[in-house]
C-alpha cells in the first residue's frame, strides 16, 4: 500500500480522526514516535506523504532534540514535492524549518472551537479551494506563528492569530488549528487547561462542533490522500462561478 510517514511528537496528540480519514481514503500510516525513542528516518524514500502532528512543546528553544530532524524532513518534503500536512506544533515547525518565526503569543491562549477565514489564495489551492469561507476548527495553542516563511502562501486567517493556514512550495500545507481531535482527546487536554478556562465548558463546546469539523476536514484529508496516491492533480485555477 501507499504509505504516509506520520510523526507523533506527543503521546497526547495522535492522528486520531485524521488518521482514520487518511486510511479510509487509501493511505497506510507508518507512525514514528520520537518521544518514545523511535528514530526518525534520514529521508522520505518509500513514503508518499508526510504528516507532522502537534504537541505541548514549543518550536523555539528549549525544545526536544528530535525537532531538528523533523525540520530537516519538512524541508526535504517541500524540496521534493512530497505531499505534507503539518498540524498545530507541526505547522509551527513547518514555519521555523523554512525561516519563519514562532513565539509565545502576546494575544494569549487560543482554546476551543473557532472559525477561521479562508483567504483569496485558497481559490487556486489544490486542497483549500473546496473549504468553506468560514470553516469550523478546533484550537489549542499558546504559541503563535508571528512571521511566515518567505514565499509562503497564506490560506486562512483570523483576527487574533493571522496565520491560521499556509502552504510552502506546491505541496506542503500547515494548519495552526487542529482537525485530528475527537472529544476524548479534548477531554484529556482539558484536565490541564490554562487558567480561566472551564474544562467542562471547553469539552461541551468542542463536542458540539465535531460534526461540523468532520464535514469540512474529512473531505480535505481525503483530497490530501488522493494527492499522495496520485489520484488528484495539482490545481492552478479557481473554481468556476455558479452558472458558468
Amino acid at each position: 500500500m501507499t504509505t504516509a510517514l506520520v510523526i507523533e511528537n506527543d503521546p497526547t496528540d495522535d492522528a486520531r480522526r485524521l488518521g482514520e480519514w487518511l486510511t479510509e481514503a487509501g493511505l497506510a500510516l507508518s507512525v514514528v514516535r520520537p518521544y518514545a525513542g523511535d528514530q526518525l528516518p534520514a529521508d522520505l524514500e518509500g513514503f508518499a506523504a508526510l504528516v507532522v502532528l502537534g504537541g505541548e512543546q514549543s518550536a523555539y528553544p528549549p525544545r526536544p532534540e528530535w525537532f531538528d530532524g523533523v525540520e530537516a524532513l519538512l524541508r526535504k518534503a517541500t524540496r521534493h514535492g512530497v505531499p505534507t500536512l503539518a498540524v498545530c506544533l507541526g505547522a509551527q515547525l513547518m514555519a521555523t524549518a523554512h525561516g519563519g518565526t514562532v513565539e509565545r503569543s502576546a494575544a494569549g491562549p487560543e482554546i476551543g472551537p473557532a472559525l477561521v477565514g479562508r483567504r483569496d489564495a485558497a481559490e487556486t489551492d489544490t486542497l483549500f479551494r473546496y473549504v468553506p469561507l468560514m470553516p469550523d476548527v478546533l484550537q489549542w495553542h499558546l504559541d503563535e506563528i508571528t512571521e511566515l516563511p518567505a514565499g509562503a502562501v497564506l490560506l486562512a486567517a483570523s483576527t487574533r492569530y493571522p496565520h491560521q493556514a499556509f502552504r510552502v512550495g506546491e505541496r506542503a500545507w500547515a494548519l495552526q488549528f487542529h482537525i485530528e481531535c475527537d472529544t476524548a482527546m479534548i477531554a484529556d487536554w482539558a484536565r490541564s487547561a490554562p487558567e480561566g478556562y472551564d474544562p467542562e465548558e471547553i469539552v461541551a463546546a468542542c463536542d458540539a462542533v465535531m460534526v461540523d469539523v468532520e464535514e469540512v476536514w474529512q473531505p480535505f484529508a481525503a483530497r490530501f490522500a488522493a494527492l499522495a496516491l496520485g489520484e488528484l492533480s495539482d490545481v492552478r485555477r479557481p473554481l468556476p462561478l455558479l452558472g458558468q
